[in-house]
């Protein structure tokens, strides 16, 4: 009897996945719970695994194919091909020369009538109904077989209205010239350059600035950090713990900062799950660190150093991407001195980290060299208040200039 190979549940909000490679190919054996196709989501790569073992006897979606979730991706079958079933919905036709095995006889489904070539994805079909706006009138999408993505429901809303601007010159076919390199963007890409113009258009985003003095954790970090790693068992101290503990401590105080607008209603929150942004080899992914508020340096340095090396191996699960109340992104890593980072939608605000760099600094009257590092909060002025932001800002500082008041919870 032939089973079904289904897309399974994503994770939150995540209805689409792209078949990115096909590790098994047709009339391969496999093991039960072997990896048979690798999906690319908006976060990461998934492995949709064999639920029992027998022959891989149909690819019903060839690599590049948008899929929905339980939607059919082939059939495994343990012996001769399947007999003839009610035809799954595909989100595109099985490849050429590849006759989709047939399931046994069942209870009759009618078929769904067959969508126009334009018809919109989920997610862009729940933002044309939330904007009033007729799916023909966006007219043919990017997407597979003209389907209309979100991203074209963004272009469409963001043109400017017609009587507003003259007609546009025809714009000239562009050449490619022989010295560039055309590469279709990745999902994770255009997932990423979607949301952060998602952010910019929806939320009202100021950026308030401080520097903090790295005197006092990096004397901290060199008296400590071999006792530290020793009973800690490999698990090293950095500086990236001192500031989990500084904003954990600063969000109880300026709990707006770690709240979210749902509607009409703010949904505060009364605990912090951290997003601790990292690079991958696919673009930036932002693993979230639950109840951080909780944790103890130790814990919070172990998660840290473990996701890292995850996102690096592409081994990030759905479910560490999503739930997130609050970020930090260290750009210092690379070099930045300054910089203002963008939201990560629904939350409210995010720290950025930089560079430490040596500067003069007036210290009691005296003029001292100190490793100094500008901090930068980006924040939804629909929900916090300049003062809230700033003041969050100061406690943060606060506790990164003197770790002590982290321990006693000031």
């Amino acid at each position: 009897m032939a089973t079904e190979i289904l897309v399974p549940t994503l994770g939150e909000s995540v209805t689409t996945a792209t078949v990115a490679r096909w590790i098994k190919q047709q009339g391969e054996s496999v093991a039960a719970d072997e990896p048979l196709v690798e999906l690319e989501t908006d976060k990461v790569t998934v492995e949709v695994n064999a639920p029992s073992a027998g022959i891989l006897s149909s690819i019903a979606v060839p690599e590049g194919t948008e899929v929905e979730v339980g939607s059919l991706l082939g059939f495994l079958d343990g012996a001769a091909a399947p007999a003839a079933p009610a035809a799954p919905k595909p989100i595109v036709d099985p490849p050429v020369g590849v006759n989709p095995p047939k399931r046994a006889p069942g209870p009759v489904s009618r078929p769904a009538a067959a969508e126009p070539t334009h018809a919109p994805l989920p997610a862009a079909a729940k933002m044309l109904a939330d904007n009033k706006v007729d799916a023909a009138d966006v007219g043919t999408g990017t997407g597979k077989d003209g389907r209309i993505t979100k991203g074209d429901v963004l272009d469409f809303l963001n043109r400017p209205a017609p009587a507003a601007v003259a007609a546009p010159a025809a714009k000239a076919p562009r050449h490619d010239e022989p010295r560039e390199q055309r590469v279709k963007m990745t999902r994770l890409r255009r997932t990423i350059a979607l949301r952060l113009k998602e952010a910019q258009n929806n939320a009202a985003m100021l950026t308030t600035f401080n520097e903090v003095d790295m005197s006092a954790i990096m004397a901290l970090r060199n008296e400590y950090r071999d006792a530290f790693e020793k009973k800690h068992k490999g698990v090293r101290l950095g500086f990236m713990s001192v500031f989990v503990r500084a904003c954990c401590v600063a969000l109880k105080e300026f709990p707006a900062v770690n709240a979210e607008i749902d509607g009409d209603d703010v949904v505060y929150k009364n605990f912090v799950h951290m997003g601790i942004a990292v690079g991958g080899p696919s673009g930036l992914v932002v693993p979230v660190i639950r109840d951080a508020d909780q944790l103890g340096f130790a814990g919070i340095e172990g998660a840290i150093a473990d996701f890292g090396k995850r996102a690096r191996d592409g081994a990030l699960k759905l479910e560490e991407l999503t739930g997130g109340t609050f970020s930090i992104t260290n750009g210092g890593v690379y070099g930045s001195l300054m910089s203002t980072p963008i939201l990560n939608p629904p939350q409210s605000a995010i720290l950025g980290m930089h560079k430490i760099q040596e500067r003069p600094m007036a210290v009691a009257g005296k003029v001292e060299i100190r490793p100094m590092m500008y901090l930068a909060l980006s924040y939804d002025h629909r929900i916090v208040d300049g003062k809230e932001a700033v003041s969050f800002l100061v406690r943060v500082k606060e506790g990164v200039e003197d770790p002590r008041r982290l321990l006693l919870d000031l």
